[in-house]
């Protein structure tokens, strides 16, 4: 089963959200309405909270999970997301909070208490190194990111423009009975 419970915590998935059946997600975990995760991604809040908005892409190969709470860090990083965010194949988020019209480029890593404001893209391979702020507004590449120039309007029209195409491209698998148990 790809939604299981961990602990007092089972998953909850809100309306007209799609999680392809080979994903798997765990524990403290809340995915907003309309969004949609994908083939082989991971999302693991079992010693933390994990929170996806709305109209929120996860694609393939993702891994989610948070930073426990412990004597090095005693009230640990939950991992919280924001609406119409598309996270590109195989990126890793871990303990960091990413803002809402964001997108993710393949293959980056974003770790512990990192915060991404609002209307930011990320390179693909990007590096986003712990307790690093992305300001809103702006393009980020490298490992580790640099700041490289404000976005254009084309380029934050494309946030929910991308958002969008992929709630459209969920309800196709929904109607197609995908959900439903084989």
């Amino acid at each position: 089963m790809s939604i299981r419970p961990f602990q007092q915590h089972t998953p909850t998935v809100g309306e007209r959200a799609f999680v392809d059946r080979s994903a798997v997600v765990i524990g403290d975990v809340e995915i907003g309405a309309d969004s949609s995760i994908w083939p082989l991604t991971v999302i693991r809040g079992d010693m933390h909270r994990i929170r996806i908005g709305a109209r929120t892409s996860v694609q393939d190969g993702c891994v989610l999970h948070i930073t426990h709470a412990g004597p090095f860090n005693p009230e640990g990083f939950p991992l919280l997301i924001g609406d119409d965010v598309t996270i590109a194949h195989k990126v890793m988020l871990h303990g960091c909070t990413v803002g809402s019209r964001i997108l993710i480029g393949m293959s980056s890593i974003v770790m512990d208490g990192a915060v991404i404001e609002d209307d930011v893209i990320v390179g693909a391979g990007s590096l986003v190194p712990p307790g690093k702020r992305l300001q809103s507004g702006f393009l980020y590449v490298g490992s580790p990111v640099k700041q490289v120039r404000e976005l254009t309007e084309k380029e934050k029209a494309f946030f929910t423009y991308s958002a969008g195409n992929y709630v459209k491209l969920k309800d196709q698998h929904l109607a197609e009975g995908y959900d439903q148990p084989v």
